[in-house]
């Protein structure tokens, strides 16, 4: 901890962050209005990314768990209202399974799944390159596919 932050910021990051604070004030003053971040990166002559980057730095952490509404039973939590549908508790489970499944097959059963599912090759041209017939390469990929079906 330096300057009661909990994370430390450059001395010409927070400089920046300052200037942009005064150039607020100042745009703010002269139209009784709240400027944009726009029109304070035009008045402080800089990118607009970098005032942006130094108004981001200087502003206070927030915690996941701190409350966000409180109606007098549980509280609900900041981290309760972030949701990411592509990594929760459900798909991480369904991959861990699925992977499990997966690791139980043969290696010809995954090399003709990968074939076939990952480079999108049909099942004649895996026969020719495994060297078996289409009929085989059909049969197996059922069969793995149906064992993967039961384990997950």
């Amino acid at each position: 901890m330096r300057d009661n932050n909990s994370i430390r910021v450059s001395r010409s990051l927070r400089d920046t962050a300052y200037q942009a604070l005064q150039a607020r004030n100042k745009l703010e003053a002269a139209s009784d209005t709240e400027p944009t971040l726009d029109e304070i990166a035009e008045e402080m002559k800089m990118p607009l990314k970098e005032v942006v980057y130094a108004l981001d730095a200087i502003s206070d952490t927030v915690s996941l768990f701190d409350p966000v509404y409180h109606d007098g039973g549980d509280a609900v939590m900041l981290m309760d209202q972030i949701r990411d549908v592509h990594n929760n508790d459900e798909t991480w489970t369904e991959e861990a399974a699925l992977s499990d499944a997966v690791d139980k097959l043969t290696d010809r059963e995954k090399q003709i799944l990968y074939l076939r599912y990952y480079e999108g090759r049909t099942q004649m041209e895996i026969s020719d390159e495994v060297g078996i017939s289409q009929a085989q390469v059909s049969r197996l990929e059922k069969n793995a596919l149906g064992r993967i079906r039961k384990s997950v």
